[in-house]
């Protein structure tokens, strides 16, 4: 298929985060018009709940060409990351396979734009069953992931499975190797990646729009 604006008007937008303060932050992104509808949908924890939640959205006719944007928190995995840096995936991956993410320069641009004081990480984002820690984080950045989270591979993975539609993943780091969530400071690095959670949806929404300029 081709994507863009069809005889219903333009592709919406889903944004698709696990946890109910991810929601919140998404909520309070700022005035912003889309060039299609925009739905935020919590999908809860894990990727079993995020592949249910994103096929069934997936299955409304109103959503069947929508391009999906997987966001929210991960814990960084490369030296140096600090709470509140942003990783724009150039793929997902966990044991089912990779999905390769969409306009992936774009998007760190707008990203750039709307958080200009922040760190942003482009590379693979690697899915997740369960918190990784300490030497499970070692081996995952030595296999060339920057972070980890639980819901993005299978997020993404499901939305492609419905239909061909662009995907990206962006997410906030709340937890560093040098800055764990078992680690003082845990608070402070959560109030960071909030706040930076809080600034992202116009970057989607420009990511967005953009997509369905016409090619020339």
């Amino acid at each position: 298929m081709t994507y863009g604006t069809g005889s219903s008007g333009p592709a919406p937008l889903l944004v698709a985060c696990a946890l109910g303060i991810e929601r919140l932050a998404l909520r309070g992104g700022g005035p912003g018009e889309a060039a299609g509808p925009v739905t935020v949908l919590r999908t809860g924890m894990g990727p079993l709940a995020a592949d249910h939640a994103v096929t069934r959205a997936l299955r409304d006719p109103a959503m069947r060409e929508a391009a999906v944007v997987a966001t929210g928190f991960c814990a960084g995995l490369a030296p140096g990351m600090h709470p509140g840096d942003l990783v724009v995936a150039d793929e997902t991956r966990d044991g089912a396979g990779r999905t390769e993410c969409s306009g992936v320069e774009l998007l760190a641009k707008e990203l750039a734009r709307a958080v200009p004081r922040r760190v942003i990480h482009t590379g693979p984002l690697v899915g997740s069953d369960h918190v990784v820690r300490g030497a499970e984080r070692a081996a995952l950045h030595a296999a060339g992931a920057l972070a980890v989270d639980m819901e993005s591979a299978a997020t993404l993975r499901s939305a492609v499975r419905a239909g061909p539609r662009p995907v990206a993943a962006v997410r906030v780091v709340v937890d560093a190797p040098e800055h764990e969530l078992v680690r003082i400071g845990t608070l402070r690095g959560g109030i960071s990646a909030f706040r930076v959670l809080r600034t992202v949806l116009p970057a989607f929404i420009e990511w967005h729009r953009s997509l369905l300029l016409p090619r020339r």
